[in-house]
């Protein structure tokens, strides 16, 4: 428990013992007024049930609060406002309390599944795709340390007419080739064909319409895209050949995207894949038409009336039988439920799906599924460069790949510069390059809201100052230096006099599971993102005005370095659950 929390429950007690009132929560904020007090409390939610002033009331409180408890010193009340001076012991018994609890986590007794990533098998990932990997990979790490069982999973999307491009264009003009044979790694050897196909599809859509046809049929006429709308029905149909160059071209892809995936530092603890459950859904829309939620059209194509919920009609069959994104969608939730004993199933996925998902949760609860109230959507913005949007089909997005290396790099670079290093092994450099460089990024996507669409700035995210992943990895590389030279054990120590800087280092310690709950509970690692940039700031002005090493007071340097540890410990914590590494020297 914080102090905050500690002030809360004696403010709570004794509002009921003055003025017996129950259930009356007064605002609590840290004071940073010259006026003397660690606290302040704002009386004004009293002033119209008791009808009295704000000063008189502030006094009434601050004198119930010092007489009817052991935690305050002192008070004084401005214009309404009670400031309250917390007695030195509670601070100390406050930092004790933490740094004893700090590895115990409360268990929750639930399972969540955490969905993100889950690409396409028709193209490498990109930037987009690195805030979904850290988004979900931090919500599942925040999770599991407020107390939760987590699985985390993906489904690849290895089967549909965006794959079929690919294949297709791979059959035309590959000439046999393959990533080992040309040293491409494999996601991109056959995202170079999804761009072929497309180069060569509107070349086809732009000699249709030069023979007078409109674009818009120029578009369903063209060869390419005729040949694999053929593709897919003969995938569907089982044919062998094709079966086996999608197997062959999937192969490729996953070993480029496992790649990827342990740069990123991300993992799953199951991966699905829609080629097995797309059945599924179309078992699924079977029962929803004989039970009358569905309703079946004269072109033999299934629909889903949604009407009444202020949504529209959606389609889950095809005419020709082949499911849509929904129909798969239907069967992989069923399956997840079935197979795991889960509470929760959280999708990670960008914003341009909102509606995707309102209607996937309402079709689940119109075909009888009470889970579907425990299923949300986690939906974040876009990420954009300064360039503006990017497009995969036409070869303009950045890659994944190509990012972290130019972070990593960049890293390298800047430790070169500084010259830091020079002391270190060339293994550990490169460690120390890798970690900074990643963290770099990380730290930069996830400290925005998810909500919010974001501009990406490599140059801005590296910078060793202000808030950025270098920032708050060169605190900790700082305290362990210190560590080291103290040749640091921890040690109780007796109870020491604090200053401003220790109580306020002490409360920023003391929020560390307060903000993991509330970032669980709103799925937002931004707010981990901060509090360690808060919490970071907070050790420097303690640092700064405080001795430690040249203090001539064991006791007191003792707890000081006892207080560095603990800082250390939760900025590495913290880090670890944005996905983030640390060093110790930088």
């Amino acid at each position: 428990m914080n102090i905050k929390d500690i002030i809360e429950q004696k403010l709570s007690e004794v509002i009921l013992n003055v003025y017996q009132l129950k259930d009356i929560k007064l605002e609590i904020q840290e004071n940073k007024t010259e006026f003397e007090g660690d606290f302040t409390i704002v009386t004004f939610p009293l002033v119209k049930q008791l009808k009295k002033n704000p000063e008189s009331i502030g006094v009434e409180l601050g004198e119930a609060l010092t007489e009817q408890t052991d935690i305050f010193e002192s008070f004084n009340v401005v214009k309404g406002f009670l400031n309250v001076k917390v007695k030195n012991q509670l601070f100390v018994d406050n930092f004790r309390s933490v740094q004893n609890g700090f590895s115990t986590i409360e268990k929750k007794n639930a399972t969540v599944m955490v969905e993100y990533s889950s690409p396409n098998t028709n193209k490498p990932l990109h930037l987009g795709h690195i805030r979904n990997n850290l988004l979900g990979f931090s919500v599942a790490q925040i999770l599991k340390e407020a107390g939760y069982d987590v699985i985390k999973t993906q489904i690849i999307n290895d089967r549909g007419i965006h794959i079929c491009k690919s294949m297709l264009a791979w059959e035309k003009f590959g000439k046999g080739e393959t990533p080992e044979t040309t040293n491409t790694k494999g996601d991109k050897f056959v995202g170079n064909y999804y761009v072929e196909f497309d180069k060569n599809y509107k070349t086809e859509i732009a000699d249709l319409v030069s023979k007078g046809i409109t674009e818009e049929q120029a578009k369903k006429d063209a060869p390419m895209i005729k040949e694999a709308q053929k593709m897919l029905l003969d995938w569907e149909n089982g044919d062998e050949t094709v079966r086996n160059l999608w197997a062959e071209m999937n192969s490729w892809v996953y070993k480029g995207f496992n790649e990827t995936y342990k740069r990123l530092g991300v993992d799953f603890d199951q991966v699905q894949y829609e080629s097995n459950t797309y059945i599924l859904g179309k078992d699924l829309i079977q029962t929803g038409l004989e039970n009358g939620v569905l309703y079946q059209k004269e072109d033999g194509s299934v629909w889903c009336d949604l009407t009444d919920e202020g949504l529209d009609q959606k389609l889950l069959l095809r005419s020709d039988g082949t499911s849509v994104y929904m129909t798969q969608d239907l069967g992989t939730a069923v399956e997840r439920f079935k197979q795991n004993n889960i509470q929760k199933l959280i999708y990670t996925v960008g914003n341009e799906q909102d509606y995707h998902f309102q209607v996937l949760f309402k079709i689940l609860k119109k075909l009888g599924y009470e889970w579907a109230d425990q299923l949300y959507h986690l939906s974040y913005g876009m990420v954009e460069l300064p360039e503006g949007k990017m497009k995969s089909r036409e070869g303009t997005v950045v890659d994944a790949d190509d990012l972290m290396q130019e972070m990593y790099e960049t890293a390298k670079s800047k430790a070169q510069e500084l010259g830091k290093l020079e002391t270190l092994s060339d293994e550990d450099k490169e460690v120390s390059y890798e970690t900074v460089g990643l963290g770099a990024l990380k730290y930069f996507m996830l400290k925005v809201d998810p909500k919010k669409k974001m501009l990406f700035n490599p140059a801005e995210s590296i910078d060793f100052n202000g808030n950025t992943g270098p920032f708050i990895q060169y605190t900790f590389a700082r305290i362990q230096s210190l560590l080291s030279k103290a040749e640091f054990a921890h040690k109780e120590t007796a109870d020491v006099t604090l200053n401003q800087f220790e109580k306020e280092l002490i409360m920023q310690l003391a929020n560390f599971k307060t903000i993991v709950a509330k970032s669980a509970e709103t799925l937002s690692p931004a707010l981990v993102a901060n509090y360690v940039y808060d919490l970071v700031k907070s050790y420097n002005s303690f640092y700064q005005n405080n001795p430690i090493l040249n203090q001539d007071d064991e006791n007191i340097k003792q707890f000081r370095l006892n207080v560095s540890d603990l800082t250390a410990k939760t900025i590495k914590k913290s880090l670890e659950l944005l996905g983030i590494g640390t060093v110790n020297r930088m």
